[in-house]
């Protein structure tokens, strides 16, 4: 009969396939969809300005009025969330670090406890939670992510946030407005590059779900464009409604 070797290495098919997507999104879904939300707003507003039958020069100005108060704004927001969430954390691990000074028994009755519930025997449970229970920090780590469900060692910074969002809305919005800035007279070569950027933010954004990169690339494409189509008509109506 022969013996498996608990020692032996993984199977080259098993750790081939055993991969799975960011289900979190890591950078990659804040920083495309920071591009989308600045591509969108962005273009939906110049067309909205179009609409009024103006100026080329009064168009750029409204892209770029755009893309710095979208910017601000989205770092702005994004830093003061952040710090919110961060504090709130901060507070929450204060309170669990005074349990363990002051009960460390019951909290580590509390832990043993949490890995019986979930299957462990009882004598098994309670050798595991006094042996994590020996260093205070890695017990309020595993305390922190069992009752928390957070990584006191990974919590987000509030500065990356924002700048991450203030720049990935930025590249976003300036797409529309490029044309302009490179002589363009015309509405369409901006509307045409902002679509193709819509298209593209859509199929990375399918490396973060189970849709095909065409489907996630036109449905963007789609709402995009019916946002710029929307504004465009507002923009005719207000425009001859004010003229």
């Amino acid at each position: 009969m022969e013996i498996m070797d608990s020692a032996a290495p993984t199977h080259v098919a098993h750790r081939d396939n055993h991969t799975h997507r960011d289900v979190n999104g890591g950078w990659l879904r804040p920083a495309v969809f920071g591009a989308m939300d600045g591509l969108v707003s962005n273009l939906a507003l110049m067309t909205g300005v179009a609409g009024g039958s103006v100026a080329p020069g009064t168009i750029v100005l409204t892209g770029l009025a755009g893309l710095a108060a979208g910017a601000f704004s989205m770092a702005a927001g994004e830093y003061t969330s952040v710090a919110s969430q961060r504090e709130l954390v901060q507070a929450e691990l204060d309170v669990e670090r005074a349990e363990l000074r002051a009960h460390p028994k019951d909290e580590l009755d509390e832990l043993a406890a949490l890995y019986v519930s979930r299957g462990v025997e009882p004598e098994l449970a309670r050798q595991v939670a006094e042996q994590l229970s020996r260093d205070p920090e890695q017990a309020l780590e595993i305390h922190a992510r069992e009752e928390l469900g957070i990584d006191p060692s990974d919590l987000p910074s509030p500065a990356v946030a924002a700048i991450s969002s203030f720049g990935s809305f930025a590249l976003g919005a300036i797409l529309p407005v490029l044309p302009y800035l490179l002589g363009a007279t015309a509405l369409w070569p901006a509307v045409l590059l902002a679509l193709v950027g819509l298209f593209a933010c859509g199929a990375v954004v399918a490396r973060v779900t189970a849709r095909s990169w065409w489907f996630s690339g036109l449905r963007q494409l789609a709402l995009g464009g019916a946002a710029a189509g929307v504004t465009y008509i507002l923009g005719t109506l207000f425009g001859t409604a004010i003229g």
